[in-house]
C-alpha cells in the first residue's frame, strides 16, 4: 500500500463463508421488513403464496415475486415504503419519460450506507488521499449528482458540485481548479473532451487522471477511445435508483475486468430473461437484484433489464458483473433480428473517420420496420468526402455481416447529433 493510498473495509476481504452467512442474515431480516411494514410487498407475497419464515437459504430467495418498475410506479408515490413517510430525510426519482416516474426514499441510515458505497467505489476506482472530484452527474431528483456527492465527502475528497451542461464552464474550472477525478456519464465525458478540443487545448494534459463513468451502458472499447483521448483510467460505476443509485457495483481500478457487486448490501441473481428462472454464474441473462439493508424502501427481486453475467471475485471477495452493455428494454428488433445500440457503436468505435455520437432511428413503411444510425464525422471530415462516405458503407457492411440487419447511414458534421448533459438517447423509436 503506497503511502496516499485509502484502506480497504474489512468485508471487501471477508471470505466467502463469512459473506454468505451474513447475506442470509440481512436477507432473512429484509424480507420481514417488507412483509410487516409494506402493504404492497405483504399482498405481493401472499399472493404467491410465500411467507418471509419461507427463507431458510439464500437459494430459496427464488420462491418470491419480482418487483418490476410497474410495481412502483402501481404504488406512486410513496404506496411501497416500509416506514413512515416522516421518516425518510430524502425522495429521489426517475425521469419518467414512460409515464409516472418512479419514487425512492430514503431513511438518515440509508442515506449514511448509499454514501458508504460510493466512497468505497470511488477508492475502488483509485481515489488517493487529497484527491478532488469534479462531479458532472445530474443533481436534483436524479440520484447521480448527490449520490456521488456524498460518496466523495464521506471519503474525505474534496468535491466540486458542477452538476450537468456549461460544459465551456465546464472545462475551465477544470483547467483552473486542476481536479484529479470526474465522474459523469461516458457520452458527456466526450462532449468534455470535443470542448477541450474547441478551445484548443488537449484533454490529455489536463490534470485529470480517473473518470468514474456510469448512468449508461457504454463498451470496452469507448473505454479505450476514452482513455486515449483524456489520458485517465476509465471505470466504470453501476447503480439504479429503485436499488439506490450509483455505487450498487463498481471496477476496481486494477482489474479493470467488470464492476464488483457490494453483496454485503445487494444480492444479485441473474434471469433468463423470457422465462423468469434463475440461471447459473457465469450464463447470460437479466440482471436482478434484492437490497439486504435498505429501511425506507427495501427492493425484493428488482428486474433491472440489463443484461450481464456473474463472474467470480477477482480484486475482491465479491462477485463481479461483467461490464452491462445493454439493457433488454434496449433492444431493437429490426426485421427479426435482435440488434443493441452497443453493437453498432463497437463499428463506428473502429472507424478513425467517424465520432462516437450516433443515435439509431427506427421508422416503419408498411409492415417493413427500418433502423438508420445517424453519426458524426470527426472533427475536421466532410461528412460528403469519399473517405467518410467509404467508412459509412463499411459500417452498413460490418453491421450486416456481423450483426444480421441492413441498415442505412446518415453522416454529420461535428455538433449534428445532439449532446447529452445526462444519460445518452442511443434510440428513436418513431415506429
Amino acid at each position: 500500500m503506497t503511502a496516499t493510498a485509502l484502506p480497504l473495509e474489512p468485508i471487501e476481504k471477508a471470505s466467502i463463508d463469512e459473506l454468505r452467512a451474513l447475506q442470509l442474515k440481512r436477507l432473512q431480516a429484509t424480507l420481514h421488513h417488507a412483509y410487516n411494514n409494506s402493504s404492497a410487498y405483504r399482498a405481493k407475497f401472499d399472493a404467491a403464496g410465500v411467507h418471509p419464515s419461507d427463507c431458510k437459504s439464500l437459494a430459496d430467495l427464488a420462491k418470491f415475486p419480482f418487483t418490476t418498475k410497474a410495481d412502483l410506479r402501481d404504488n406512486y408515490p410513496f404506496g411501497m415504503l416500509s416506514v413512515p413517510r416522516q421518516q425518510c430525510v430524502r425522495i429521489h426519482a426517475s425521469s419518467g419519460t414512460t409515464g409516472k416516474p418512479t419514487v425512492v426514499a430514503y431513511t438518515q441510515n440509508d442515506i449514511d450506507t448509499w454514501a458508504q458505497m460510493v466512497a468505497r467505489s470511488i477508492r475502488a476506482a483509485g481515489a488517493r488521499k487529497g484527491d478532488m472530484v469534479h462531479v458532472s452527474y445530474g443533481y436534483g431528483l436524479f440520484t447521480g449528482g448527490l449520490g456521488a456527492h456524498y460518496g466523495a465527502e464521506r471519503l474525505g475528497l474534496t468535491v466540486v458540485p458542477f452538476g450537468g451542461g456549461q460544459t465551456e464552464r465546464q472545462v475551465q474550472l477544470i483547467q483552473d481548479f486542476k481536479p484529479d477525478i470526474i465522474m459523469v456519464t461516458p457520452s458527456y465525458m466526450l462532449a468534455i473532451a470535443d470542448e477541450f478540443e474547441r478551445q484548443g487545448l488537449s484533454a490529455a494534459e489536463c490534470s485529470l487522471r480517473l473518470g468514474i463513468f456510469g448512468a449508461e451502458p457504454w463498451t470496452n472499447d469507448m473505454r479505450r477511445a476514452i482513455e486515449k483521448r483524456c489520458g485517465i483510467d476509465a471505470v466504470d460505476i453501476y447503480g439504479l435508483s429503485e436499488v439506490m443509485g450509483p455505487g450498487v457495483a463498481s471496477e476496481c481500478v486494477e482489474t479493470k475486468d467488470g464492476p464488483t457487486i457490494w453483496e454485503d448490501h445487494f444480492y444479485p441473481e441473474i434471469i433468463h430473461p423470457e422465462t423468469g428462472q434463475p440461471v447459473a454464474d457465469g450464463e447470460m441473462g437479466e440482471l436482478v437484484f434484492t437490497s439486504l439493508s435498505k429501511e425506507a424502501l427495501p427492493i425484493i427481486r428488482y428486474r433491472t433489464r440489463d443484461l450481464t453475467r456473474l463472474l467470480p471475485g477477482t480484486a475482491r471477495t465479491m462477485r463481479r458483473m461483467e461490464k452491462i452493455t445493454g439493457r433488454s428494454d434496449d433492444m431493437m428488433i429490426v426485421r427479426g433480428v435482435n440488434v443493441f445500440p452497443s453493437q453498432i457503436e463497437e463499428f463506428i468505435l473502429k472507424r478513425p473517420e467517424l465520432a462516437p455520437h450516433y443515435q439509431c432511428v427506427l421508422t416503419r413503411e408498411g409492415p417493413m420496420d427500418n433502423l438508420k444510425v445517424v453519426i458524426e464525422t470527426r472533427p475536421g471530415t466532410d461528412p460528403q468526402s469519399d473517405a467518410a462516405q467509404a467508412a459509412a458503407r463499411q459500417l452498413q457492411h460490418d453491421v450486416k455481416t456481423f450483426v444480421g440487419t441492413t441498415i442505412a447511414v446518415e453522416l454529420k458534421a461535428e455538433g449534428g447529433v445532439e449532446r447529452s448533459q445526462g444519460k445518452a438517447k442511443r434510440v428513436v423509436d418513431l415506429r
